[in-house]
């Protein structure tokens, strides 16, 4: 098996056609792909019991279809490409045509059968995580189920039984697995909608949180990477490839965040401040609540926030560890900042032509600089805002909440128009205050001033 195909998809579609007999794949419903990276609107549901649908950032939801009074779906596991930001495109695996795989939506009390055919080239299972569900049905390959090989389809069927937001994943294989992106998200709606646990919102946003390890110049991960991952993502996007999530001002926002990287995540809000309203285990009851402006989403774990946008603007809204809101670099690179480089680089050049001053200062610069890269690299820092270089990437996006954004509408508004005199702006030097001191401090001493002891002794 050659690169080309393994990562093209070409022979695990062979396979699958082959394997899959005409008239099996005629009673299994159609499985629709995407590929473009952009945010798809809500599914309205067409039929089955109605729900406020959600908006899966820079993703979509799988369509059904009915058959009798259950909802049928078709996911694929398969080889894809996902663009994480324009220009830079990675191997991956995942369903239907991206990864993360489609959001699948259902409603409480819902009877769910989901079709998942194999075109990976090697076995695979699909877990529900969050689901409360028959141990059959609980994908765990060898333990609860056969695993799936290459270009067989199996069948999953279970009730989705309570309301909350989950995710579904591989248990075969698993590290290599997600790894490649095989993760897809999972939201049951509440039968009734006037639940008093679950708020109806205007806006309901949803995506994973993702790691990869990509090295400058290749396409694929590395699989066996464990801690030192260079790439982060939401939805396997990255800023300033993240779609903004656009909202009206005066909607309430939901947000749903699920974790399947190796690490934990701080995600934070600027502007507003946020209840968490949801976990993996249900509703938080609203006296359990309290505010918060950041929400630590650990390994495996969902949480769902809600607030009320009233501020307007451009608001960012990422992971606070700060290597997570930055493109691929290396780990290995030394600190320079105090060390002045200038005489050295005509001399390094003369053996390295491609060298570059970098990092003497700090990194701010690299958001400006035009550094030659490999082929399909992300740059370290990325991303344009109004007022100059976002030195921003990963883990980022932004909140634009804007008043004339009318209800239903998710396009990007465009930069903030901020009124006048309420943006941050130099002050000249002859109208800037005196630094100052701490009560009591007096004047600096002379740098040849004799300093004397505490209580005025002499030894």
């Amino acid at each position: 098996m050659d690169r080309r195909r393994f990562f093209s998809g070409a022979v695990g579609g062979a396979v699958a056609a082959a394997a899959v007999s005409r008239v099996a794949l005629a009673s299994v419903p159609e499985a629709p792909a995407q590929t473009s990276a952009a945010t798809a609107p809500p599914l309205l549901p067409p039929d089955g019991r109605p729900y406020d649908p959600v908006v899966t950032l820079n993703g979509w939801t799988l369509p059904w279809r009915m058959n009798g009074s259950v909802k049928e779906f078709h996911l694929v596991a398969e080889p894809v490409v996902r663009e994480m930001a324009p220009g830079f495109r990675v191997n991956m695996w995942g369903y239907n045509g991206q990864s993360p795989g489609p959001t699948i939506e259902v409603v409480e009390g819902d009877r769910v059968r989901i079709f998942v055919t194999n075109r990976l080239p090697e076995h695979t299972t699909v877990h529900w995580h969050g689901q409360r569900l028959p141990n059959g049905m609980d994908g765990v390959g060898g333990i609860t189920q056969p695993h799936i090989p290459p270009g067989k389809t199996f069948v999953y069927e279970f009730t989705a039984k309570r309301p909350g937001t989950f995710m579904y994943h591989p248990h075969a294989d698993e590290m290599v697995q997600m790894a490649m992106g095989m993760m897809g998200f999972w939201v049951t709606h509440p039968k009734d909608r006037a639940d008093p646990r679950i708020a109806r919102v205007q806006r309901d946003f949803c995506f994973l949180l993702g790691a990869f390890d990509v090295e400058p110049g290749s396409a694929t991960p590395k699989v066996n990477t464990m801690t030192d991952f260079n790439t982060w993502a939401f939805n396997s996007r990255v800023f300033p490839g993240i779609d903004s999530m656009n909202v009206r001002q005066g909607d309430r926002v939901r947000i749903r965040v699920g974790n399947l990287t190796m690490t934990n995540h701080p995600i934070h809000v600027h502007g507003h401040e946020f209840e968490v309203t949801g976990t993996d285990g249900g509703p938080v009851p609203p006296p359990a609540r309290w505010p918060e402006v950041s929400v630590d989403v650990a390994v495996g774990q969902m949480r769902q926030v809600e607030f009320v946008a009233d501020e307007p603007g451009d608001w960012a809204f990422h992971c606070h560890k700060s290597h997570h809101t930055m493109g691929p670099m290396g780990h290995e690179v030394p600190t320079m900042i105090g060390v002045e480089q200038k005489d050295l680089v005509a001399k390094i050049q003369k053996l390295v032509p491609d060298y570059m001053v970098m990092g003497d200062k700090g990194m701010a610069d690299m958001g400006a600089m035009e550094m030659p890269l490999p082929d399909n690299t992300l740059p370290m820092m990325a991303g344009q805002g109004p007022f100059g270089p976002a030195e921003m990437g990963g883990m980022f996006t932004l909140l634009k909440v804007r008043a004339g954004q009318k209800p239903g509408d998710y396009r990007d508004p465009g930069w903030f128009r901020h009124p006048a005199g309420t943006v941050a702006r130099e002050v000249p030097d002859d109208r800037a205050p005196p630094a100052p001191r701490a009560p009591g401090a007096g004047a600096a001493p002379a740098a040849n001033a004799v300093q004397k002891p505490a209580g005025g002794h002499h030894h």
